[in-house]
């Protein structure tokens, strides 16, 4: 492994200047984004980069390439020692480009000023055909939220089509799925000790084409899922397949899936263990500039402009909401900081240019789950639950919000900090589970004036598509939120988010859910139409009509004229004429 001088370089080359500049004829590795490059632990592409980076090799990346010309962007660093890597960036490009209704978005916040169309439909897809025409002979990994969720036979809503493998269309040679700091490594480390691209094929975490099945047919650790060719041609099939995917996905210790697609087969390793905190420090650790790349100088990034304060203190979700795809790519079970680790980045956020004492999120996928996990490890290991608290919250959950509280405590005793806002989505019925305690320190010391809170919906059969709680465990916490409010002289919102035409969700839902929320005095303002992303069991309901568990039918608003109805509900406080405008042309999908 070549040593590297420039590991404490401020940010990853992304021209051949700025390569020559650093002493390099040639990068290790080259990654390819269709974000804007910030080199800060919330992208991905800046995370991969840095690892990579701490390992010893080059590393370079290429934000934004224009696909659409002689394709310069894609030629001007040449190939790199080890691999091309390709992400589509933080989002799927599909669902960062289109409404629920399928119309075209006029902004993307992970582009320069808000500006849309620097990134193609499918972008891994567009890329990677790109990088393997232009040079067949490196190794090509794709990797990030787009891929990951594609990394088998899936529902396309864009295209109203079952899809096959990512790596069918886009001819990579591995998928790393998941949050992939260590297949990433291991991969860059093996090919760096001379082995080829398919010597790579044990290495836990990462998808592959392979053409034979033999060895595999036989081994008790792998189940060999239906044919890509079976699931276009029964939707129950495709029901089945999911029902194991999901099922696996959810338990501490998955087996290996194979899918026969195309006279070929799709292998998916398993998963490498869950971080330790050591592990997940160190990668947080790294040396980010937290900073935009020069190159955006003068420019407006909105995704950055939105986290620049804030820090990420856990991954996973346990929830298992069914529409949701953060435990498809980051897991259920959390993986968290330490203290020291997190109090470290606000120190760095605290020195940043523009603070002014206020941390604008500290939290996570959810953002209290900090360092919960199950009281007996062993039933843990044996459990295939989706969802740790739905339909009811695990008796081997340890719920106690103590560590984050502690937590809390220790950032506000910060030298710099002001306050530390809670901006994730706080799961109000995990935190009633215990005494006020939690509920009272958050509403009264880490609300920015709006509390955000994802009831969903109010009709309780709905919710139970969703995997939620019922209405009536919102309405005990927005009493508790008002209680709290009026107890201390506070003036402060509580802002729920709610879906409309989910499975399940009929007109009549919806009407029930102007009548709740207008009895609330709720202005709906945080809402969404449903967008059925892959690798959700929402989006499998939404394709088949039935759930794949109960097989039992389920209503589906499909059509446009359903869907505009539905939504039309969200607003019962306006006029008719503003009802008829489209709430939901710039509004951005929360998962």
């Amino acid at each position: 492994m070549p040593e590297n001088k420039d590991i404490n370089s401020k940010f990853l080359p992304t021209s051949k200047k700025e390569m020559e500049a650093l002493g390099w004829e040639q990068a290790d590795v080259i990654l390819f984004t269709g974000d804007a490059y910030i080199d800060h632990p919330s992208f991905g592409a800046a995370v991969i980069g840095r690892v990579l980076e701490n390992i010893g090799l080059r590393v370079a990346i290429v934000p934004q390439p224009n696909w659409r010309d002689d394709l310069r962007d894609f030629k001007k660093l040449g190939a790199p020692r080890l691999f091309f890597g390709v992400t589509a960036g933080s989002m799927d490009s599909m669902v960062n480009h289109y409404t629920a209704n399928k119309r075209l978005r006029s902004d993307d916040a992970y582009t320069p000023d808000d500006k849309s169309g620097y990134r193609p439909d499918y972008a891994v897809t567009v890329y990677s055909k790109i990088l393997k025409k232009l040079y067949p002979g490196t190794p090509l990994i794709i990797g990030g939220i787009e891929a990951s969720l594609r990394r088998l036979t899936h529902y396309d809503y864009w295209s109203d089509t079952l899809k096959p493998s990512v790596l069918i269309d886009s001819g990579a040679d591995i998928l790393v799925y998941g949050m992939g700091e260590k297949p990433i490594v291991e991969i860059a480390k093996k090919l760096a000790d001379g082995q080829s691209v398919y010597e790579l094929y044990d290495i836990p975490q990462i998808s592959f084409i392979d053409s034979d099945a033999n060895r595999y047919i036989s081994d008790k650790d792998t189940i060999i899922l239906s044919s890509f060719e079976n699931c276009l041609s029964s939707k129950e099939v495709f029901g089945e397949n999911f029902k194991i995917i999901e099922t696996e996905s959810n338990r501490v210790s998955p087996k290996r899936l194979v899918e026969p697609t195309n006279s070929k087969f799709v292998v998916v390793n398993s998963p490498y263990p869950l971080p330790t905190t050591d592990e997940i420090d160190s990668w947080y650790d790294l040396p980010y500039s937290r900073m935009p790349h020069p190159r955006y100088k003068g420019k407006f990034l909105p995704a950055w402009e939105m986290i620049k304060f804030s820090v990420n203190i856990h991954r996973g979700c346990f929830g298992g909401c069914s529409f949701c795809t953060i435990s498809a790519h980051q897991g259920k079970f959390i993986a968290s900081r330490s203290q020291k680790s997190i109090l470290d980045e606000v120190d760095k956020v605290v020195a940043m240019e523009g603070f002014k004492g206020y941390l604008s999120d500290l939290g996570g996928p959810s953002a209290n789950m900090f360092t919960m996990k199950g009281l007996d490890q062993k039933k843990c290991d044996a459990c295939k639950r989706p969802s740790c608290i739905f339909p009811n919250i695990c008796n081997n959950l340890n719920t106690s919000h103590e560590n984050l509280l502690s937590l809390y405590r220790a950032v506000g005793k910060r030298p710099g900090v002001k306050k530390a806002f809670v901006g994730s989505g706080v799961r109000y019925d995990l935190s009633m589970n215990e005494n006020d305690e939690y509920i009272t320190e958050l509403i009264r010391h880490h609300v920015s004036g709006r509390l955000k809170v994802a009831p969903e919906h109010t009709s309780d059969e709905v919710l139970r598509n969703m995997r939620k709680p019922p209405f009536e465990s919102f309405k005990k916490f927005n009493q508790k939120f008002n209680d709290i409010n009026s107890m201390y002289s506070l003036n402060q919102q509580l802002i729920p988010y709610f879906i409309s035409s989910h499975p399940g969700s009929t007109e009549a839902d919806m009407k029930e859910l102007a009548n709740e929320t207008k009895k609330l005095n709720f202005k709906l303002e945080q809402i969404q139409d449903f967008t059925p992303t892959p690798m959700t069991l929402a989006s499998t309901i939404y394709y088949t009509g039935f759930d794949p568990y109960t097989k039992k039918k389920v209503f589906v608003a499909k059509t446009q004229e359903q869907k505009v109805k539905q939504r039309s509900y969200f607003f019962w406080y306006q006029k008719p004429n503003e009802k008829s405008k489209d709430k939901f042309q710039k509004s951005k999908n929360k998962k």
